[in-house]
């Protein structure tokens, strides 16, 4: 059983920027959506997969089918990679439902709600020493509680994204620093298993994250 980890935050709070000392040779990119990356170096150490580029290292889809293809074949075709990290995935929903935006009735939301759950579900079913994270957008409901971003009350009251999590971290700025939050505040969602970090905050730095929970 591969482990899934959600890394909530904010736009511009570093969930992107913490890519930066990922080893591109043993990780695999999807960029929901196509921008660049911001740290200088990205466009050497980040390829696109293409029939011309086998060795390339991102696929730019927002369709979960097929990053859901992507994930089981490298799970089982690509034993050197040892993580996924899905960037921007709040927007597997939100595309979907800016394309369906004319269609009546309440069937879209099931249909979003079934294929990101299929997507998470997914992340954690793959080769066991995989490790698959979730970059995704943070919202705030009307209690001032934070809560991972979705396109609607009806897919926060039939699918809580975090609880399909058994880590979620938290990008942040504390006193101007980038930072990631291990401990729940009580107004996120924020958890990881006791021992894996010591510190409530640690460095914006997912290769660090991933080295933490792969010793776990």
């Amino acid at each position: 059983m591969s482990a899934a980890v959600l890394v909530l935050g904010g736009s511009g709070s570093g969930k992107s920027a913490a890519l930066r000392n990922v080893n591109p040779v043993t990780s695999f990119l999807v960029q929901v959506v196509n921008k660049p990356l911001p740290f200088k170096g990205a466009k050497e150490k980040w390829t696109e997969a293409t029939k011309e580029n086998p060795k390339g290292n991102v696929l730019h889809s927002d369709d979960a089918d097929r990053i859901i293809k992507y994930m089981k074949r490298i799970s089982t075709e690509k034993p050197a990679v040892k993580a996924i990290f899905i960037d921007d995935s709040q927007y597997v929903m939100a595309n979907e439902f800016m394309r369906s935006a004319n269609e009546k009735g309440y069937e879209k939301f099931t249909r979003m709600g079934l294929n990101f759950w299929n997507l998470v579900r997914t992340a954690s079913e793959l080769r066991e020493d995989l490790t698959v994270f979730f970059l995704h957008h943070t919202d705030t409901n009307e209690f001032g509680d934070m809560k991972a971003k979705t396109v609607g009350k009806m897919l926060d009251e039939k699918i809580t994204i975090e609880g399909l999590f058994s880590i979620v971290i938290r990008a942040a700025v504390v006193d101007g620093k980038h930072v990631f939050l291990t401990k729940n505040s009580g107004r996120d969602p924020v958890k990881t298993p006791m021992g894996m970090f010591d510190a409530p905050e640690i460095d914006n730095d997912l290769q660090t994250v991933l080295e933490a929970i792969q010793a776990y």
